[in-house]
C-alpha cells in the first residue's frame, strides 16, 4: 500500500500548484476509510514542499517516487522514496524520513533521543536508527531487493529541514557514530549535502521501470535472511529438547519437508501447561527450519513477549517475530510455516479499535493463519485464556481447521521445565484453584526439597525476599492480580506507586502507551527481561509467557474462597481490569487462570501474599502443617 507513486516531474508539479497534500489525503481516506489527523496533514505539506525544493536543485526529473509507503507486514510507512540510476547503471532507490523537529535532548537507549512530539516530550528513535531499521527491514523482505539476478540497491537517509545542530548536538552524541555514517541525517543547513548524496545515488535517472519494480514486489524474504537470523537463534537457545518434545520437534520438522508434496495443509496442535516446553520447541523449530532456508515465522498475541524476543535476537528477527493480526493481507502460502506461540490468545478476528470501519473483516483470524502458510504449530493451554476475546481453545482450532480441509494432528507435553521440574505444583495449582481436579490436593513439606513454594504475612516481606533472591543471582520478579489503577507516568516519565496496602507501596510496571520514561524505567515490553523491573509489580498480560527462577505474586481480591460456600467466588468489584470486570459470566474463570499463569510463573520458587485472609486460609488447608 502507497498513498502516493508517480515521476519525480509528477511530485515536484504536485507540490507546486499545492495539490500534494490534497492527493495525500484523498488516498488515505480511500485507503483507511477516515479523515488523516489535521498534523499529518501539515506534516505532509511543510516536508514535501521540503524535499521537492531539494529535488528540483538537484535535478531529478526522470525519477520514480512513492510516498507513505507501508512496509509489508506491518503498519509502518516511510516518508518518501525515490529511485533512479547511478553513475554506474545500477538500479537504486532512496529512502528519506522527513521530521520538522526544531530541537532534541538525551535519553539514556542506545538508539534514542528526546524531542517534543504530538503535544509532549517524547522518547523517539533517533532519525538514522528509525530510517535504518526501514531500510534493513525492505531490503531483507521485499522482492524487489531480494529475489532478482540484479537486485536493486537501497538506501536510506533523514532530513531534519527545521533543525539546525548547536555545540554538544545530542543527535551527534558518540553513540550515533555508526548510525550516522551508515544512515546519514541532514539538516537545514546541510541541504547542499543532501542534494549531492542524492546525485550520487541517482544521477542518471530512468526510474520510472525501477519504481514499478519496487510498486509491484510482494513479501519475499532472502534465504540468507532466514540462515542468519537461524543461526542467531541457535547460539542463544541453552535448552535440550527431551522425550515427547522431541517426538513434537521431528513431526512438525518432517511435515514441513514434505509441504510441497502435500495435497493438504497441516495443523499440528501441541497441548502443554506451564513450563511443558512449548516455547522452547517453537525456538528450536525456528531456529533449524530458518537455517535450512524455509520461510519460517514465530507469531504471539503478546506485546510483551514479542518485544523481549527482538531485543533479544536483535532488529532482523524482526522479520520473523510477528504478531497473530499481521496476516490478513499475505499470499496463500506465502510461508512454509507459521508457529503460534500462546495459541489460545488468538482473536475471532484480526480488527482492533485502531482498524477503519471499512478495513474490518469478518474473517476469522485463524483462517488469515491457516491461509498464509502450508504448515501452522499451534501451542495451547486452554487454562491460560484470560480476557474476553481470546478463543484459540483446541476444540476450536481443531474443529475450524478441519472444516477448511486441513489436515490436523494432536499431541500433549507433560514433563515440567518450569517448577523445578515438579508436576506436583501445577497440579497442586489446578487443583486448589478448582480448575481441574488433580491427585496433589496437599503441598507437603517433603515438596518444598524441589520446589519452593513460600505464604508470607506481609506485602513487604514478600518485596524483600523476592529482592534477596535478586541480590544471590537468581531472576525474579513480583506480579499481583489487577486489583489497583494503572496510572500512565508524570511529565518526568516517573511511575505512580500505585498498588497501596497499607504502608507497601509500588508502582505497576509502565503503561503500554508511554511515550516518554525517566532513565530507570524499563519499557512495559522489557519489563520482565531488563534489570529494573525489579521495582515494578507485573500484572498477567506483561507476565504472561515468561519464566522466572523466583516469582512473589499478590493475590488481590478480585478472587476469594469463602468456607461458608464452599468454593471460588469471582469478586469484579475489586478488579480494575475493565474488559475482564465486564463479562460476568466468564469473570470467575478469567481470574481463575489469571492467577494459575502468575502462579507458575516461578521455576524454582514462588513466595505469595494474600490480601484477603479467608483466601489465605483456604491456601493454607491445603499445605502440610
Amino acid at each position: 500500500m502507497r498513498l502516493y507513486q508517480g515521476t519525480s516531474r509528477d511530485f515536484l508539479q504536485d507540490n507546486a500548484r499545492n495539490q500534494i497534500t490534497t492527493k495525500l489525503k484523498k488516498a488515505f481516506f480511500e485507503n483507511f476509510r477516515q479523515e488523516p489527523q489535521p498534523a499529518e496533514v501539515l506534516s505532509w505539506y511543510n516536508s514535501l514542499q521540503a524535499i521537492s525544493k531539494i529535488v528540483d536543485r538537484a535535478q531529478l526529473y526522470d525519477h520514480g517516487v512513492l510516498l507513505e509507503y507501508q512496509l509489508p507486514l506491518t503498519a509502518k510507512r516511510l516518508d518518501c522514496l525515490i529511485c533512479g540510476k547511478d553513475e554506474q547503471d545500477q538500479d537504486n532507490a532512496v529512502i528519506i524520513e522527513l521530521k520538522q523537529w526544531q530541537t532534541t535532548t538525551t535519553a539514556a537507549g542506545a538508539n534514542e533521543v528526546i524531542t517534543w512530539l504530538g503535544g509532549e516530550q517524547r522518547e523517539v528513535l533517533h532519525p538514522a536508527a528509525q530510517v535504518g531499521q526501514y531500510r534493513n527491514y525492505l531490503a531483507d523482505v521485499h522482492s524487489a531487493f531480494t529475489n532478482t539476478a540484479t537486485p536493486i540497491k537501497l538506501h536510506a537517509c533523514a532530513y531534519l529541514h527545521n533543525y539546525e545542530y548547536h555545540p554538544q548536538d545530542p543527535l551527534l552524541d558518540n553513540k550515533f557514530d555508526d548510525l550516522n555514517h551508515t544512515f546519514p541525517v541532514f539538516t537545514k543547513a546541510e541541504e547542499h549535502t543532501l542534494e549531492a548524496f542524492l546525485i550520487e545515488k541517482l544521477k542518471k535517472g530512468d526510474g520510472l521501470p525501477i519504481l514499478e519494480k519496487i510498486a509491484a514486489g510482494s513479501y519475499s524474504p532472502s534465504k540468507k535472511l532466514f540462515v542468519e537470523v537461524g543461526g542467531i537463534l541457535r547460539q542463544k537457545s541453552p535448552y535440550t529438547l527431551l522425550d515427547e518434545q522431541l517426538i513434537v520437534y521431528d513431526k512438525i520438522r518432517s511435515l514441513v519437508q514434505q509441504a510441497a508434496t502435500r495435497d493438504r495443509k497441516a495443523a499440528i496442535i501441541v497441548k502443554g501447561g506451564p513450563g511443558t516446553g512449548k516455547s522452547v520447541i517453537a525456538l528450536h523449530l525456528l531456529s533449524e527450519l530458518l537455517r535450512a532456508g524455509k520461510k519460517a515465522h514465530y507469531a504471539t498475541g503478546s506485546k510483551a513477549f514479542t518485544e523481549t524476543l527482538w531485543s533479544i535476537f536483535g532488529n532482523k528477527s524482526k522479520t520473523v517475530f510477528k504478531y497473530f493480526n499481521n496476516y490478513g493481507d499475505l499470499d496463500q502460502d506465502a510461508l512454509d510455516i507459521i508457529i503460534c506461540d500462546e495459541a489460545h490468545r488468538i482473536r475471532a478476528t484480526s480488527n482492533s479499535f485502531r482498524t477503519p470501519k471499512d478495513k474490518k473483516s469478518n474473517r476469522p483470524q485463524l483462517y488469515e493463519l491457516l491461509k498464509a502458510a502450508r504448515v501452522s504449530v499451534y501451542f495451547i493451554d486452554d487454562n491460560q485464556i484470560v480476557r474476553p476475546g481470546e478463543i484459540g481453545s483446541i476444540e476450536y482450532v481443531r474443529e475450524y481447521a478441519q472444516s477448511k480441509n486441513v489436515e490436523v494432528f494432536e499431541y500433549e507435553l507433560e514433563s515440567q521445565f518450569r517448577c523445578n521440574g515438579s508436576n506436583g505444583f501445577v497440579n497442586w495449582v489446578d487443583n486448589t484453584l478448582e480448575i481441574r481436579r488433580t491427585a496433589n490436593i496437599i503441598w507437603k513439606t517433603s515438596d518444598l526439597e524441589t520446589f519452593d513454594f513460600q505464604i508470607f504475612a506481609t506485602p513487604e516481606e514478600l518485596d524483600a525476599r523476592i529482592r534477596f533472591k535478586v541480590i544471590e543471582g537468581f531472576s525474579a520478579r513480583m506480579t499481583a492480580g489487577f486489583c489497583w489503577p494503572w496510572s500512565k507516568p508524570d511529565d518526568q516519565g516517573r511511575l505512580t506507586a500505585d498498588i497501596q496496602i497499607g504502608e507497601y507501596k509500588r508502582p505497576w510496571n509502565a503503561h503500554h502507551s508511554a511515550n516518554f520514561l525517566a532513565d530507570n524505567v524499563p519499557k512495559a515490553s522489557l519489563w520482565a527481561y531488563e534489570t529494573n523491573g525489579i521495582n515494578q509489580v507485573g500484572c498477567v498480560y506483561t507476565a504472561q509467557g515468561f519464566e522466572f527462577d523466583y516469582v512473589g505474586v499478590i493475590f488481590g481480591k478480585d478472587l476469594k474462597y469463602s468456607f461458608e460456600q464452599q468454593s471460588w467466588i469471582g469478586q469484579p468489584h475489586f478488579s480494575q481490569d475493565k474488559t475482564v470486570k465486564r463479562d460476568r459470566e466468564h469473570f470467575l474463570s478469567f481470574v481463575r487462570n489469571t492467577y494459575k499463569v502468575l502462579l507458575t510463573r516461578g521455576m524454582k520458587g514462588c513466595y505469595v501474599y494474600f490480601e484477603d485472609k479467608e483466601t489465605e486460609q483456604y491456601f493454607r488447608s491445603r499445605t502440610e502443617k
